[in-house]
Formats: structure tokens, C-alpha cells, sequence
């Protein structure tokens, strides 16, 4: 009889942590969903491909930012008259316009 009683009712254990190891389970799943979306919300795709890319971000303003990708080496430009991080100087210095038959005209400030 107390054979059939333990099939019945299994003994549970009353570990407090095991509810934190489903808690950490579910913030790893959300956060790597988060990043998913993020990334193809801002599309962003290309940074995971293995071409070479190159990207502007604000064209024309004082906040543009170019942004080229060779290899695995990621580097990002900005535009500006300070001394960047990396020790290199730089102003917009012109225009570049691409017409509809691929063409691209530059006209210098």
C-alpha cells in the first residue's frame, strides 16, 4: 500500500532556488529575443555578414557618422573638428550625390 502511494504522490522537493533557475532561463530567452528584434529593427543585418560593407548614418549633417566594415575589423568615423578617440581630425568638406544611373558627382564646399 504505501508503494501505490508514492506513484500516486510523488515526494516534492521544496528547494527554494530551483524558482530562480526558471527566472534565469526566461531573462536569457527574452534578452536574446530583445537583441534579435533590435537588430532587425534597426536593420543592422549586415554587420553579421562576412562582406565588406560601408555605411553612412546622417548624411550632410554635423552628426554624420560613416561606418565601414573590412573583414572582421569594424571602424566608425565621425565628422567633426575635436580630436577623436583614435586621433584622427575631420570636417565635412563637400556633397556627394548619386543620380539615377549610378553616377556620383561631388561638389566641394
Amino acid at each position: 500500500m504505501t508503494r501505490r502511494r508514492r506513484l500516486i504522490n510523488p515526494v516534492e522537493e521544496n528547494d527554494p532556488l530551483s524558482v530562480l533557475t526558471n527566472l534565469f532561463d526566461i531573462a536569457m530567452v527574452f534578452a536574446v529575443a530583445l537583441m534579435v528584434a533590435l537588430v532587425t529593427h534597426f536593420n543592422m543585418t549586415e554587420m553579421f555578414s562576412k562582406e565588406d560593407f560601408t555605411l553612412v548614418k546622417h548624411p550632410g549633417t554635423d552628426q554624420m557618422e560613416i561606418i565601414t566594415k573590412k573583414g572582421e575589423k569594424i571602424e566608425t568615423y565621425k565628422a567633426s573638428d575635436q580630436t577623436q578617440a583614435t586621433g584622427r581630425k575631420g570636417k565635412k568638406v563637400g556633397t556627394a550625390y548619386q543620380l539615377e544611373n549610378g553616377e556620383i558627382i561631388y561638389i566641394p564646399e
